[in-house]
């Protein structure tokens, strides 16, 4: 890849796009983690405002001290960055509270995941709804198209992504070239949905590299039945995955009513 090409060709896709819809901004959700970095440093390259927000939930004080940093650097860089930090754990916490739920439910902790990223949100189109600015999507290829690593509504409800047709290895690249925080490039990913020190790959059950191996066997129509060890485990993992979550890589379906009923 040509990670400088790649680079401008992202800013000038991102600042058009703004320019057309007649839009003043973005607002880019930050977690302290290698994708919001990338993407909220390409909105700021654009010379068009930007806004990051942070949102901790329980956060973990190694996440929290890296999204800070990255910001100061981005401000430091660039005039058209500014900040905030709105604190929803009291609003999680309070939902918590509200939200009738029994104590042996599977599905709690996930489903509890869920709303602080659909939390999160909703914070951002706030602000989005306040400045007239966009909200802008962080997910990579791997995540938003090959195994639907994200949340339905909450970090995939964005009004563009400017990295989704990115691997994550690329956006390394891109992060590393744009001069992300070093921090961030060595973290180990992490979505910091549960409050505890769980990366990616533990959720996932394999590499970002692996997964990204899957998915080109995929598009390359490659059999299972070709491969043995762990690579035919990580294949099989990544179709299973692939298939649960295609729900949210399609269109929502749409009841189509016959015009012979409308008439």
């Amino acid at each position: 890849m040509n990670t400088e090409k790649v680079t401008d060709y992202i800013v000038n896709w991102l600042k058009s796009y703004a320019i057309n819809a007649k839009m003043d901004g973005f607002v880019v959700g930050i977690s302290g983690g290698i994708d919001s970095a990338v993407t909220s440093t390409l909105c700021a390259m654009t010379g068009i405002r930007t806004l990051c927000v942070e949102m901790p939930i329980h956060q973990a004080s190694s996440q929290v001290n890296r999204g800070k940093e990255h910001i100061k650097q981005l401000k430091n860089r660039f005039a058209n960055v500014t900040d905030v930090c709105v604190d929803l754990t009291s609003v999680f916490e309070e939902f918590k509270k509200q939200a009738p739920h029994t104590e042996d439910d599977t599905n709690l902790e996930l489903s509890l995941a869920n709303t602080r990223a659909r939390l999160r949100m909703t914070t951002l189109y706030y602000f989005a709804g306040v400045h007239r600015y966009l909200v802008v999507g962080t997910g990579n290829k791997v995540e938003d198209f090959g195994v639907g690593f994200y949340t339905k509504y909450g970090d995939g409800g964005v009004d563009l992504s400017p990295i989704a047709d990115l691997l994550k290895s690329e956006v390394y690249l891109i992060g590393k070239f744009v001069n992300v925080p070093e921090s961030i490039i060595k973290a180990a990913p992490t979505d910091g949905l549960f409050g505890d020190s769980r990366s990616d790959e533990d959720q996932l059950g394999a590499s970002y590299d692996e997964l990204e191996r899957a998915m080109k066997w995929m598009e390359e129509g490659k059999s299972i039945d070709e491969l043995q060890g762990r690579q035919k485990d990580v294949f099989a993992l990544f179709l299973q995955l692939n298939r649960a979550n295609q729900h949210k890589m399609i269109p929502i379906p749409v009841c189509k009513i016959p015009t012979k009923l409308k008439r």
